[in-house]
């Protein structure tokens, strides 16, 4: 066996009433990239971001390197060798690059109080080469970058020569294609190196194809370890699936019909829309009709949302509802538009509100009556969507930065269904959301198209795609490069030949 770099013993985590984690034991081996999956509000986060620094433990220990270990802050824990990149967005907003990828380490570019900024964007422009990133540029400002290039930026800033442990806690749902690939490299790299890597994610296929032992957990409780051998024999995927929900679900995800019919009224229309790189983009949304997007980071498809939404300028031609063109994300509302962000945390959720106020905030017009608002009616429509989205939490009271990644997308899904919104669009609906709500998701989805709802769904995932949309546009170099429809037939290698 390799050695142990991390051991695990009887750890507990309470939130107020909540047992986060229950009696947990867990050794991390060099030399091994080791999976941690389970449902939304399971553990893993919570888990490996005691380990990091971020947070303590009720009770337990950790030995690290056959050491006791209890970090106060994740810059103790980075400097010690363990390194967590988070699932959300963790840059400085208003900061370069380059004081990003070294902050709290300003003084190595300083000399006699003078600090060299020249010797930090070259620093950085080093470093964002070593890693294959030198499209990013060190004297940049951040904010010029999308969500996934500061994703790639926060792993250039977690991993140093010094990382003997690195969590990836769903990034690889941030990440489009060449973005992954970046990333599993430096986990093979890590394993090369005999560090270790603790990889935390929803994709089954992902944790079964780089993983070399996987732990599943299920409500703060280990229910189950699989090695790789388990992992390649036959059946072992619904065995994943019984030990993470505690029950079988079942083959069928996606759609199970190949009706593509639609209303006849067009409920959203593109006409000729140029914004930047996209120009003159075209199309009808239907009453009824599922259209998806899809293509590679940069290729359009995120920018084509927002638009509808009225959160990207639009230089020429229009996005027109009702025939009125769409310029703000009030309008938006108003005219019956939902919109569920790639980036949640900064463009679809309220953090320091509670669950109340983000599923309440699209439907204050329908809660007022005089200009109040109905304490009860407000009440039974969160608690409703509590109930539908099983949102894990003590009650709409709690804040929706306490929630897990998963739970924080089911609020953003639930204010939109609170709504009523006529036309919803979906940038990547189901980041960073478990197995078994994926599927009620999807469910949904189509019982929304079922009841004449229309749905622009954007996703990195082809096979979401494929199995939800009724047309699907692939993009590449913000243009659409082919189109296709629904059918029983349609493979992933179908369509990676017009996204490449």
């Amino acid at each position: 066996m390799e050695e142990i770099l991390l051991e695990i013993k009887h750890m507990n985590k309470k939130f107020g009433s909540i047992v986060a984690l229950k009696d947990v034991d867990l050794t991390i081996r060099r030399g091994q990239i080791h999976g941690l999956i389970g449902e939304n509000g399971s553990g893993k986060s919570t888990i490996t971001s005691i380990a990091a620094g971020m947070q303590q433990a009720t009770s337990g220990e950790i030995f690290y390197k056959g050491k006791p270990w209890k970090p106060t802050s994740m810059v103790e824990a980075q400097r010690h060798g363990i390194s967590m990149i988070l699932q959300e967005a963790n840059t400085i907003e208003g900061c370069t690059v380059a004081e990003n990828l070294f902050a709290g380490q300003e003084d190595q570019f300083s000399t006699l109080g003078f600090f060299n900024t020249k010797k930090l964007n070259k620093a950085a422009d080093d470093l964002l080469k070593k890693f294959g990133l030198d499209f990013i540029k060190g004297k940049d400002i951040i904010t010029k970058y999308g969500f996934e290039e500061r994703k790639l930026i926060e792993i250039v800033r977690a991993v140093t020569d010094e990382t003997e442990i690195l969590v990836v806690d769903e990034t690889s749902t941030a990440l489009s294609f060449d973005g992954r690939k970046i990333l599993y490299k430096l986990m093979d790299q890590m394993v090369a190196k005999n560090k270790a890597v603790i990889f935390i994610s929803h994709d089954l296929d992902e944790i079964m194809e780089h993983c070399t032992i996987l732990t599943v957990l299920r409500d703060g409780e280990i229910r189950g370890e699989i090695s790789k051998e388990e992992m390649n024999q036959p059946g072992s995927i619904r065995k994943i699936r019984e030990l993470m929900v505690g029950r079988d679900i079942g083959d069928q995800f996606y759609r199970s019909d190949y009706d593509v019919s639609h209303g006849k009224d067009v409920v959203l229309e593109y006409r000729n829309v140029s914004s930047n790189n996209i120009k003159d983009f075209s199309l009808k949304l239907h009453k009824g009709e599922i259209i998806g997007i899809g293509g590679l980071s940069g290729c359009g498809m995120h920018e084509i949302g927002r638009m509808a939404f009225g959160l990207e300028h639009i230089d020429k031609g229009s996005v027109v509802c009702g025939e009125k063109a769409v310029e703000t994300p009030t309008q938006a509302v108003h005219l019956g538009i939902g919109y569920i962000s790639k980036n949640r945390d900064q463009e679809a959720l309220i953090l320091n509100g509670s669950i109340n106020v983000n599923i309440e905030l699209p439907s204050l017009s329908s809660l007022q009556k005089h200009s109040f608002v109905s304490p009860k009616k407000a009440r039974d429509l969160v608690n409703e969507e509590i109930s539908l989205m099983e949102i894990k939490c003590e009650s709409g009271n709690q804040w929706v930065n306490t929630l897990s990644g998963g739970n924080k997308q089911k609020v953003s899904f639930a204010k939109w269904i609170a709504k009523k919104s006529d036309i919803i669009i979906m940038d990547c609906p189901t980041r960073g959301v478990d197995i078994g709500v994926k599927q009620s998701m999807y469910r949904l989805i189509t019982d929304m198209k079922r009841e004449g709802k229309a749905i622009l769904m954007i996703s990195e995932e082809m096979t979401e795609l494929i199995g939800m949309a009724d047309q699907l546009l692939i993009m590449k170099d913000f243009k659409v490069k082919k189109t296709f429809m629904r059918s029983p037939d349609l493979k992933e290698t179908d369509i990676i030949e017009y996204m490449i």
